[in-house]
């Protein structure tokens, strides 16, 4: 009879915690160091399909322990992010701290391959909650990672085009 007691009382202490991740990955021809720029510049995520804006001051280079605040697109109330680990032009790693229940950890990895640089983004979700949230957001996780690209790629094509507009009002048109 004991032994009946303590396997259901053990059972009910188990808590129901599902883990899901995902990884994305997409290769582009802009240089590692542009990619980053773009990645570590947590003032602007207008390229993210998630967040709105955030609180960060321009400019700003994140390190480990660095708590901010982002808007998401959809609600106005603030989530908090926590900054976990740093490598210079290679990884990014953050914890959104948004709702007991669930725990997200979002990983950028940049790394050169001989096709162009690669850029790698991984989702964590942990938590009870965890299969609820990833319904609502997978959708635009599927985006993230591709947005980032055609970000930099925009902000390389339209400064190459500003050089040229520059060189054809030069004093030196024949």
């Amino acid at each position: 009879m004991r032994s009946w007691l303590s396997k259901f009382i053990h059972r009910k202490r188990r808590r129901f915690c599902a883990s899901l991740v995902r990884t994305y990955r997409e290769i582009s021809p802009v240089s590692v160091d542009e990619l980053w720029q773009k990645l570590v510049d947590l003032g602007d995520v207008s390229w993210h399909p998630l967040f709105k804006s955030t609180n960060v001051p321009s400019g700003l280079v994140p390190k480990p322990g660095l708590i901010f605040q982002a808007v998401t697109r959809f609600s106005p109330i603030p989530i908090r992010i926590f900054v976990e680990r740093v490598s210079p032009r290679e990884l990014l790693s953050i914890r959104v701290l948004a709702i007991p229940g669930i725990e997200e950890r979002l990983t950028y990895r940049v790394e050169s391959t001989v096709c162009g640089t690669c850029l790698s983004y991984s989702v964590t979700l942990r938590g009870w909650l965890s299969p609820l949230i990833w319904s609502f957001s997978r959708p635009y996780a599927d985006r993230v990672a591709r947005a980032l690209i055609e970000a930099v790629e925009e902000a390389r094509l339209s400064s190459v085009s500003s050089k040229n507009k520059s060189l054809k009002n030069s004093c030196f048109d024949f």
